[in-house]
């Protein structure tokens, strides 16, 4: 597709192949990885650069700390930029700082680089969007649910990739492996996604605003942002302690094993394209409901 890069958002063809729905799938699983690699590789991170027990828990928060900012502050860029050049240049950012934590050699060094991973995995939260803007009404809950099992398999298969690279060669080596990864995203990328354009016509401070006004008073997006945190607050508690669990005495684990343990929670990417086709059938509380009854 060959557009403008002043096209307004409307002229944008509606639709998605099944290449180009893969690859939006691909894309946010591929960035969406980059969050969780450092769960189950706290504890050789930890060892290897003389954390403290106490400070090794910043391994992961610090990487959630800077994806919630981006979430605040970098994607409503989403809304006031060109959406391709946005996501190719957080692609960018996220390999150079992978390439900074393989390199760390302090604790201070890798923190800093965790942040940087956190601030621009944002770009999952504007390819789904893109991808939503894309398909037709009609099956835009299949499309978007199609996007979101590509970018919780990410989120699941990251921890077993790291254990088994980490136990095959260093935790370096998984850091190095992805940045390389993501400069391979942004090149196809770079290649097939057509540009965007939003029309909207807000300032950036007007736009964050506007989030605030929405949040004091839209109720469906208070109840689904309450359930959101809860079920993802017990989600990242579970998986951010557990690695240090498996790879202590009690049990003794090796990256291996840890690994093995985590491919477990892959099968919860299948679930994502069941609840799509429910919302498009106007079903979401039911969906709702028995994710959170599973959960």
């Amino acid at each position: 597709m060959s557009i403008s890069a002043t096209t307004p958002e409307q002229a944008i063809p509606r639709g998605l192949s099944p290449w180009l729905t893969f690859l939006f799938a691909a894309a946010c699983g591929l960035v969406a990885a980059n969050l969780y690699y450092g769960q189950p590789l706290a504890g050789p991170i930890s060892a290897d650069l003389g954390f403290t027990p106490a400070a090794t828990g910043l391994i992961v928060t610090l990487t959630q700390i800077g994806y919630g900012l981006g979430l605040l502050l970098i994607v409503p860029l989403g809304d006031l930029t060109e959406n391709r050049r946005l996501v190719l240049l957080l692609i960018s950012v996220s390999a150079v700082a992978l390439i900074g934590a393989a390199l760390s050699t302090t604790p201070a060094a890798f923190l800093t680089a965790s942040l940087s991973i956190g601030l621009a995995s944002v770009a999952v939260q504007v390819l789904v969007p893109f991808a939503a803007n894309m398909a037709p009404d009609a099956t835009r809950g299949q499309v978007v649910g199609n996007v979101m099992s590509g970018l919780l398999a990410g989120i699941m298969l990251a921890r077993p990739f790291a254990s088994f690279v980490a136990e095959a060669s260093s935790w370096h080596v998984v850091y190095y492996l992805t940045a390389g990864l993501m400069i391979v995203l942004a090149i196809v990328l770079r290649a097939n996604l057509p540009v965007r354009v939003p029309k909207t016509k807000l300032r950036y401070g007007e736009l964050l605003a506007s989030m605030a006004h929405l949040a004091m008073t839209s109720r469906v997006l208070q109840r689904r942002a309450l359930y959101q945190a809860g079920m993802f607050g017990a989600f990242s508690l579970f998986w951010t302690t557990t690695p240090l669990l498996l790879a202590s005495p009690a049990f003794g684990l090796t990256q291996n094993g840890i690994a093995l343990f985590a491919l477990a929670g892959a099968a919860g990417a299948v679930a994502s394209p069941i609840a799509g086709r429910l919302a498009d059938r106007g079903m979401t509380r039911i969906a709702t409901t028995i994710a959170m009854l599973l959960g």
